[in-house]
């Protein structure tokens, strides 16, 4: 009876599934994490939404309400032109999920690529590689992004491309490092002695047991891209107007007309912090959730 009793909580937490118990745990061991990731899903889907969500048009200009504070009407305020600052951040997290999600996913996408072949081959291939990686990361992030937007030229699908080629090589630093110490293991020895190719151990015994790094790498580029866009829009090289960014919202009427409505600066300004804070909160708490010597901390 008792071995029975034992063995009824193990089949329950089988039953549940991997994905049900991986939230059970989050809640349970990272309630901080899971109200950040809680409160990036609510951004993420308002910026899904931001057409039906959003009270006005982002460029709706109403002269008669210009300069107007917080109100019922206008939750966030209006610009200098009048225009809804509540829906102009809605649709400003539109652009930044579509920017965050887009070039976080291509920076990965490359740090896999190049951290997988570099790490498993080895030789000279690695060495080449990781002395290439070293000279792009010697370079300012910042300067590199001003030059290469300003050659050819602002907008999403260029911002989305030199950050992902940005962030994917300096980050495939963090999965050769893991690749290293995973093609070591067993089963990658046995499945290498009875003559399985290359590509199959990469797609079937490597890239497996390397997801936790890459999600956790995922996650936190998210916050990075964000940042860097915002950062481009706010020198006036992100996505040009009359898109409302929140760099761009914080560089224009916000820096221009902050004394006369500081809602103008609050406003994009809290939202962004909101976002990269939680995004990193939620980064950290998946990265001790998946990482094996972090299960037997508190």
């Amino acid at each position: 009876m008792s071995a029975a009793a034992q063995a009824l909580p193990i089949q329950a937490a089988v039953r549940r599934g991997p994905v049900r118990q991986f939230l059970s745990r989050l809640f349970r061991e990272k309630p901080i994490g899971a109200a950040a990731g809680i409160v990036f899903l609510i951004f993420l889907l308002v910026g899904i939404l931001a057409p039906w969500l959003a009270p006005h048009g982002f460029n709706e200009i109403s002269p008669i309400n210009r300069l107007k504070p917080p109100s019922w009407q206008f939750p966030f305020g209006t610009d200098n032109l009048g225009r809804d600052m509540f829906s102009r951040c809605i649709y400003g997290a539109q652009l930044s999920v579509i920017i965050g999600l887009s070039a976080a996913g291509l920076a990965t996408f490359i740090s896999v690529l190049i951290g997988i072949l570099t790490g498993y081959l080895g030789g000279r291939f690695d060495m080449v590689s990781q002395r290439f990686v070293d000279a792009w990361m010697s370079f300012p992030d910042l300067v590199i992004l001003i030059v290469v937007v300003s050659v050819i030229g602002p907008g999403m699908p260029q911002i989305i491309g030199v950050l992902g080629l940005l962030l994917g090589i300096a980050g495939s630093r963090i999965i050769r490092s893991a690749v290293v110490s995973t093609r070591e293991n067993m089963y990658v020895h046995a499945a290498q002695s009875i003559g399985a190719s290359t590509s199959r151990i990469l797609w079937r015994h490597l890239l497996p047991n390397i997801m936790p790094p890459i999600i956790v790498l995922f996650t936190t580029r998210v916050g990075a891209v964000i940042l860097a866009e915002s950062g481009l829009s706010f020198l006036g090289l992100g996505v040009p107007p009359p898109a409302p960014t929140w760099g761009g919202l914080l560089s224009g009427s916000g820096r221009t007309y902050m004394f006369q409505g500081p809602w103008l600066a609050l406003a994009p300004g809290l939202c962004l912090t909101i976002v990269v804070y939680a995004t990193n909160v939620f980064g950290d708490a998946l990265r001790d959730l998946l990482d094996p010597r972090m299960r037997g901390s508190r």
